[in-house]
């Protein structure tokens, strides 16, 4: 049997485990690739192989350790305090958050120093994660034996006849994703009390490995929280939870009528907030992550502004690029089109400031085909016209330096799913924007899903860069997440998931997605509504001409 690794090949007279391999790092290595299948470092190879050992560096690798790390949490807890649930969420400050059901005492310092110790301990101790795969009925009993009801309604709608679970010491769980061998392996994190949560945080892909500092954002914690107490009010805390929601036409219409007026809602908030203050404000300024909803937003808060006597007009910011020679290069030398610098910063300012001041203005239109500017008929706008701004720079007040910050309404938006697989795997929030781009992609510009893939790490980077930092600055922050979507979305995403080789360098990302998708059921889509954000990526928006 001959293993490669780094290009350097062995062999081997027997089958041999991932992390008995001499060039395992314990330090470093959390997970591992054999034949371009993520496996876990227990996997036993038993045949010609080439082996790649991933670090905390790796998206794959970090989930696999958060996984771990949850596990890990809920082991502690259970040992100091076996009759608490805890309820994982996605939250803040590139970490996790949980919440302590049943549990009575102070949430405090105290309650965190004493967990910290509790998982010190585990860690020392170095107890193995021992798999067990399992037929779904045996999986029944065992859910019915430890009180794991919500696991136990998800599992129903698993298209697989076994399921997984792993124990360690005294204690069996299992958090839908693999696994680091041993509690020695999750060394690195920290407990933050955010009162009524705990927050996690564990080491981030993006910053190689580090556990970022925990930074309040108080606004967005808040949309956070929000977003998790609707989910709960609709019944759609779950996967179970949505997919009753969807067991026939007439729940199903109930269920998107009342997600797509939440989104009416929130623009007759907006609407109103804006109306209130209409005569300082000169800018509608609107950022958020690839794949937020932006144009489709853009269009509905118009029409609630029409509503209301205010006639804005839309300006797209990507007019403004430089010629593609004038664009400043990222660190692989590439055209970094994200960068704020890529666009004519200067002329911006002047030609907004001059509309503002009433000043008829001929403003560029970026010719992307060509690479260069064309310009627009002159406008002019009425001396009560706010203008509507949309694109990743539109909350950076670099873009808008002219303008007074009084003048200026900061909307952020993205979408934010707090809902879960389990109380235990909470659904990552940005699995929604990446599917939601890859069916947008094919639909309206014939792009696979690999295109989409090979695009989403730089698009992320930009995020990080440009975009996050901003958020906590938006006077608005408007979730776009609708409840319903993944049973829409996933009739077009998982053939074009499924297209990806197990040799690409891809498929790992759509394994992962695609075992995800399966566990929703399909949405008739003639049952979306044509001005909703989600027809933004499936098609069909009454919109579509107005881009």
């Amino acid at each position: 049997m001959k293993i490669t690794v780094k290009d350097v090949v062995k062999e081997y007279d027997k089958p041999i485990r991932a992390l008995d391999l001499p060039e395992f790092n314990k330090g470093k290595n959390v997970a591992c690739k054999i034949n371009n299948r993520l496996r876990e470092l227990t996997y036993i190879i038993n045949k010609d192989s080439v082996v790649e050992f991933l670090e905390l560096d790796n998206y794959e690798a970090m989930l696999i350790y958060e996984n771990s790390l949850r596990f890990l949490i809920c082991k502690a807890m259970h040992n100091l305090y076996p009759e608490v649930t805890l309820e994982f969420n996605y939250f803040i400050s590139q970490a996790i958050s949980f919440s302590l059901n049943g549990y009575t005492k102070f949430i405090d310092q105290v309650l965190i120093d004493e967990l910290t110790k509790e998982i010190d301990k585990i860690i020392t101790a170095d107890y193995l994660f021992k798999k067990r795969t399992v037929s779904i009925e045996e999986a029944m009993k065992i859910f019915d034996a430890n009180g794991y009801s919500d696991k136990k309604e998800v599992t129903k709608y698993r298209p697989e006849d076994t399921a997984h679970f792993y124990d360690c010491d005294d204690y069996i769980n299992y958090m839908f994703g693999y696994m680091v061998p041993s509690t020695s392996y999750i060394s690195k994190y920290k407990l933050t009390l955010y009162y009524p949560l705990i927050v996690v945080s564990f080491p981030r892909y993006e910053l190689k490995g580090k556990i970022a500092p925990f930074v309040d954002s108080p606004n967005f914690s808040k949309t956070l929280r929000e977003s998790n107490k609707w989910a709960k009010m609709l019944g759609a805390s779950t996967i179970a939870d949505i997919n009753k929601q969807t067991e026939n036409v007439e729940t199903a219409i109930d269920f998107i009528s009342m997600c797509e007026t939440r989104h009416n809602d929130m623009l007759c908030e907006l609407g109103d907030k804006i109306l209130k203050d209409i005569s300082n404000i000169k800018l509608i300024c609107i950022a958020g992550p690839s794949s937020s909803g932006k144009t489709t937003f853009s269009n509905r808060l118009r029409v609630a502004l029409l509503t209301r006597g205010i006639k804005p007009i839309r300006i797209s910011i990507d007019n403004y690029y430089l010629p593609r020679s004038e664009v400043p290069l990222d660190e692989e030398g590439k055209p970094d089109f994200e960068h704020i610098e890529a666009l004519d910063i200067n002329l911006f300012n002047e030609q907004i400031l001059a509309l503002i001041q009433g000043q008829e203005v001929s403003l560029p239109i970026f010719n992307f085909k060509k690479g260069c500017r064309e310009w627009s008929p002159n406008i002019k706008i009425e001396g009560n016209q706010p203008i509507i701004l949309e694109g990743i720079h539109a909350l950076n007040d670099r873009l808008t330096s002219l303008i007074p910050k009084y003048q200026k309404f900061y909307i952020y938006i993205c979408p934010l799913p707090q809902f879960h697989i389990d109380a235990q795997n909470p659904v990552i929030y940005t699995d929604l924007r990446l599917i939601r781009r890859m069916v947008r992609d094919y639909k309206h510009r014939n792009s696979s899903a690999k295109d989409t893939l090979s695009m989403w790490n730089s698009v992320r980077k930009g995020e990080f860069k440009w975009i996050y930092p901003c958020q906590e600055g938006a006077d608005y922050t408007f979730n776009s997440d609708l409840g319903y979507e993944f049973c829409v979305l996933r009739k077009y995403a998982l053939p074009l998931l499924n297209e990806i080789d197990q040799d690409d360098e891809y498929y790992t990302t759509a394994n992962r997605l695609i075992k995800f998708l399966k566990y929703f059921r399909d949405i008739d889509e003639r049952l979306v509504p044509s001005n909703s954000l989600a027809r933004e990526f499936i098609g069909g928006s009454m919109f579509e001409d107005l881009k």
